[in-house]
């Protein structure tokens, strides 16, 4: 049985998103227009996109997660996802990866989004 190595102390849970890529604020914008049907705020807001790296042949891969690993729309949100990022003009193409690890909380909603749910 092979054992994982564990986590280096200090490394981060979330892999981090490549953000000096000319397409990021794009992909960004892709994302925020995906929403969970049952709550009024968009995907992004809600801290459930983890990462955005994007490699030098723009080829994308989003890493994102989901409120509950019971939600109704499980299956079919990694695809809303591909389906807003992959026509942007200079995508390649587009890989969306569901994680559960590290698991979603309500820390992880920006500002706006409390605000929006009455959290604030």
């Amino acid at each position: 049985m092979t054992k994982h190595p564990e986590p280096l102390e200090g490394a981060p849970l979330i892999m981090p998103s490549s953000t000096d890529h000319p397409l990021y604020e794009q992909i960004v914008a892709a994302c925020k227009s995906v929403y969970d049907p049952e709550i009024p705020v968009n995907i992004y807001d809600l801290g459930l996109i983890y990462t955005i790296t994007i490699d030098e042949e723009s080829a994308v891969r989003v890493t994102m997660t989901l409120t509950a690993p019971g939600c109704p729309v499980a299956e079919d949100m990694p695809g809303w996802v591909a389906e807003a990022v992959e026509p942007l003009p200079g995508v390649k193409q587009v890989d969306v990866e569901l994680t559960w690890e590290p698991p979603w909380g309500m820390d992880m909603m920006s500002d706006e989004a409390r605000l929006e749910l009455g959290f604030m």
